[in-house]
């Protein structure tokens, strides 16, 4: 069981429509992020296809199987580099689309997601909602749990994957020009609630008419931000993670005077609106 492990986040900025030279982007980044000895590399939300569609049939122009030829072909990279790589693309799956991030690694697609928030914005005016549930992959670089974008506005996503023992959890998303406040809150917030490390990549550039503000940034456990990248700037950002850390809930500031544990100390008896809301009175 790893204690430690050096992960990357690719912030690029995709082409939409242009799978190809996106693709190729993705493979340059994973080589940047080998250099500098990284086992876990994240890309942003959609970043082999884009983000901004007009319509359905626009998006499944540019959707593709999960495993398919694309995921393929990260494939031999995630074999060569020996890394695992979370990517995010459209999905087609028996005449449905989804906004999918997969996990791959050397033996191939080992982990799917499809996002299960959906904004009204962009790909997710059209695509399913997902369906499959947040789930932990045991990966020989940890404990890996990923959501994507809209996802981490809903702070029950990341606890779901912390209780079921997530040491990473990662965000791809396409933060747009007003969300700021995503990127400087919710990603600290989110580690330091659940006690997880967690990688926050998001795209750069403009496209159809949005500008997307980057500001990738990986985190410790302890909400320490340990890289960040710029916000307009291709980059790949790098940091090791522990995670003998975020296995260990106890906090022990005083022993025996002040102590805190981030899952005994809930008391889910008192959460009930959560899983069944209740009608929001009006003001």
């Amino acid at each position: 069981m790893a204690d430690k492990v050096v992960i990357a986040g690719a912030q690029m900025n995709p082409e939409i429509k242009k799978k190809r030279r996106n693709t190729a982007r993705a493979l340059d980044f994973c080589r940047e992020a080998h250099k500098v000895g990284a086992r876990i590399v994240v890309f942003p939300e959609c970043a082999l296809t884009g983000y901004c569609f007009s319509d359905v049939d626009e998006a499944l122009g540019v959707a593709e199987p999960v495993p398919g030829p694309t995921t393929q072909q990260l494939e031999k990279t995630c074999r060569e580099f020996d890394i695992l790589l979370l990517m995010g693309l459209v999905e087609r799956h028996h005449g449905d689309c989804y906004n999918t991030a997969v996990l791959v690694g050397p033996d191939g697609v080992t982990g799917i997601y499809r996002k299960i928030h959906l904004p009204f914005l962009g790909l997710d005016r059209f695509v399913s909602p997902g369906n499959i549930p947040f789930t932990v992959h045991n990966t020989p670089c940890g404990k890996l749990g990923w959501l994507i974008c809209y996802d981490g506005s809903f702070p029950e996503s990341t606890r779901v994957l912390a209780l079921k023992g997530a040491e990473i959890v990662a965000l791809l998303t396409n933060w747009p020009d007003d969300s700021e406040s995503s990127a400087t809150c919710l990603v600290p917030a989110r580690a330091i609630e659940n006690r997880v490390n967690f990688v926050a990549v998001n795209r750069v550039g403009q496209e159809r008419g949005f500008t997307f503000i980057g500001r990738s940034r990986i985190v410790d456990h302890e909400g320490n931000t340990l890289a960040e990248a710029g916000p307009d700037t291709e980059e790949v950002i790098c940091a090791e993670v522990n995670l003998k850390g975020a296995r260990n809930k106890h906090v022990v500031v005083v022993p025996g005077e002040y102590e805190m544990h981030r899952t005994k100390d809930r008391r889910p008896e008192f959460y009930g609106p959560i899983a069944n809301p209740v009608k929001e009175e009006s003001t």
